[in-house]
């Protein structure tokens, strides 16, 4: 189950994906805490580091129990992302990896994310540029294609490797599609067949069964949970186990998710102070109750708390009673057994 990308010898290759506004730094140790093989951060500018932006620094902070960990760079410009990693490379990462995915507007106007896959001899640059400039292992994460009528993760896959890429991922949709309509496995399993570099899955896994059939269908060497993640750390643990056992663990329950959310807000407070961090955990809340009976209810409760004592109050009472009811129903369910 270990997974060796470059140097760097991953325990098991589930890995998280980088979602901005999301794998920060307290939610990065809950996925790791979950089995996670890899953590990837909060995507961060080059050009932000190289003018020296005080938002970045934040970005930048790593918890030595989280590591292995990947920051994820963005930029167009192939000699400052290189200078950037190389001012980086003693800090507490362990590879880095090159957005070349992102859909949004404001990244792609700016001939950044996914726009470089419109120009695979700049991206190939970048990468190559990068890779020479430090001894870490060098990543790029890209997608199917920038549109329907340039489906060319194939091609990029060979220049990515070619240009001294340790290892990519693939989300199997287009830039245009951003995160609708269904992945293209497919095209993962073509860049797999393409390339001798490990071949990271990306797109539509949401259970342990998602990853197992991504690898088997594919033939790639480890699966990027990223949306799926979301509200749900358990899916690390319970991924591995699947792929290691067969076995399927089951869903958290009611008392999991009232322990995680608590955890969480007191880990982004920490962090981040109870202001931002009860804030925060609002989405976070949404996302970790989604689903469940009533969590209407509480999601629109949850906007109105303003510290971490009124967060705990309305998630003990609200998930609480979900708790009870979840209790009286399995034993009545033995009772008719």
């Amino acid at each position: 189950m270990k997974l060796k990308i470059g140097t760097v010898e991953l325990e098991n290759p589930v890995i998280l994906g980088p979602m901005a506004g999301v794998t920060d730094i307290a939610y990065r140790q809950l996925c790791k805490e979950q089995g996670c093989g890899l953590v990837t951060m909060e995507m961060v500018s080059a050009k932000a580091i190289y003018y020296k932006n005080k938002n970045t620094q934040e970005l930048l902070k790593v918890q030595e129990q989280e590591r292995p960990v990947s920051l994820q760079l963005f930029g167009s410009d192939p000699k400052i992302m290189a200078e950037m990693a190389k001012q980086l490379e003693d800090g507490p990462y362990d590879m880095f990896d090159i957005n070349m995915g992102c859909p949004v507007p404001k990244i792609v106007n700016n001939q950044e994310g996914s726009a470089l896959m419109k120009n695979p001899k700049l991206a190939g640059e970048i990468i190559e540029a990068m890779a020479k400039a430090v001894k870490k292992p060098v990543t790029v994460k890209f997608r199917r294609g920038f549109d329907e009528k340039h489906i060319n993760a194939v091609e990029f896959a060979r220049i990515a490797e070619a240009s001294g890429a340790a290892m990519v991922a693939v989300h199997g949709r287009t830039r245009e599609q951003y995160y609708s309509g269904k992945a293209d496995w497919d095209i993962i399993r073509q860049v797999k067949e393409a390339v001798k570099i490990p071949v990271i899955g990306n797109g539509d896994i949401f259970t342990p069964d998602d990853a197992k059939r991504m690898m088997d269908e594919t033939g790639c060497d480890g699966v990027m949970i990223a949306r799926g993640a979301k509200g749900n750390p358990w899916i690390f643990r319970r991924t591995v186990h699947y792929l290691e056992t067969g076995e399927l663990l089951p869903e958290p329950s009611v008392a999991d998710r009232i322990d995680m959310i608590l955890r969480h807000g007191a880990l982004l407070t920490q962090w981040k102070g109870e202001y931002i961090g009860v804030r925060e955990m609002r989405k976070h809340v949404a996302w970790y109750t989604a689903g469940l009976p009533h969590s209407s209810v509480l999601r629109a409760k949850i906007n109105e708390t303003e510290t971490l004592v009124e967060l705990e109050e309305l998630v003990r009472e609200t998930l609480g009673k979900m708790e009870e009811q979840q209790e009286k129903l399995e034993k009545e369910l033995q009772k008719d057994a």
